[in-house]
């Protein structure tokens, strides 16, 4: 087996201090978290941003700029940046209308991919329920996003919540929208998505294109045995406070550097060799390039 991808998603749309009060919030903590999670043996960081006010999830592309840079300056990590937030739909049940402000456009959702070029960002595919809220992906909006990806020069990450996804990132490597081999993300656990039992995650396994590079990660009490399946099965895993806030039953984790510890330690047991930030590289077949030619 190639070694082991250690992805670190450090915070997410929805984790908040209130669940957790060691989560990473400012830039300048985001971007400690992820150094700490490097050494840990995180070749890969996942970066959302917040607001600083009122720590609700951010597009600001300073805030992007700020986390990107601070990583940038103190170590050699993948950055993969999220393109996900712009694409929540509400409804007000008080109001009886919908509350479309979370919806942007497709040039808004990958500013600062294009200004920036991480090595990889995220791109999801598919529209699901979310919470009380549509996580809205329209084809067109995709297809578009995925151009303005490609001609960056950043590897989308495909994120696949169910089986439907898998057939449309079949569809656009098809169309060239997408370079092969493509780089998938398993979904599991997410309610409005396929389960994370290990039936679930042996069936989305099968799914997927012969030549996929892929992760996979699960919420919650589904997070460790997901990575022990990934890990077991010649595939990358993820794990990070936006996704899990346990270290285990009922302990917080203190960091997501300590999440990634106990990633490093099961591949120790299961004799798979985790990859550096180089050999990661190498594995995506991605570069890290010069964001200062677009920015």
């Amino acid at each position: 087996m190639k070694k082991l991808i250690i992805n670190v998603a450090l915070i997410g749309n929805t984790t908040s201090r209130d669940k957790n009060p060691n989560a990473p919030i400012t830039p300048k903590e985001i971007a400690e978290s992820a150094i700490e999670s490097y050494h840990a043996g995180a070749a890969v960081c996942h970066v959302h941003v917040r607001d600083l006010k009122t720590h609700a999830t951010s597009m600001d592309f300073e805030l992007y700029r700020e986390v990107f840079e601070r990583i940038r300056e103190k170590c050699d990590m993948v950055i993969n940046l999220t393109t996900g937030t712009g694409g929540r739909l509400l409804w007000d049940e008080a109001t009886n209308t919908w509350d479309a402000s979370g919806l942007k456009s497709p040039e808004e959702r990958v500013e600062h991919i294009v200004r920036l070029r991480p090595e990889i960002c995220s791109l999801d595919i598919g529209t699901m329920n979310m919470g009380n809220r549509a996580f809205v992906n329209l084809l067109p909006i995709v297809e578009k996003m995925a151009v303005m990806i490609r001609d960056a020069g950043v590897k989308p990450e495909l994120e696949v919540f169910e089986p439907g996804d898998i057939l449309i990132a079949k569809d656009l490597v098809r169309k060239g929208l997408v370079k092969d081999p493509p780089l998938l993300q398993l979904c599991l656990g997410i309610p409005g998505g396929i389960g994370a039992t290990l039936e679930d995650f042996v069936f989305m396994r099968s799914l997927l294109p012969d030549n996929a590079l892929w992760c996979s990660f699960g919420v919650g009490p589904a997070h460790y045995p997901v990575v022990a399946a990934a890990i077991s099965s010649g595939g990358h895993a993820r794990v990070g406070l936006e996704d899990n806030l346990y270290i285990s039953k009922g302990v917080l984790a203190k960091s997501n550097a300590q999440l990634v510890e106990k990633v490093v330690k099961l591949a120790n047991l299961l004799d798979r060799e985790v990859a550096t930030s180089q050999e990661a590289r190498q594995i995506l077949g991605v570069t890290k390039q010069d964001s200062r030619q677009k920015s």
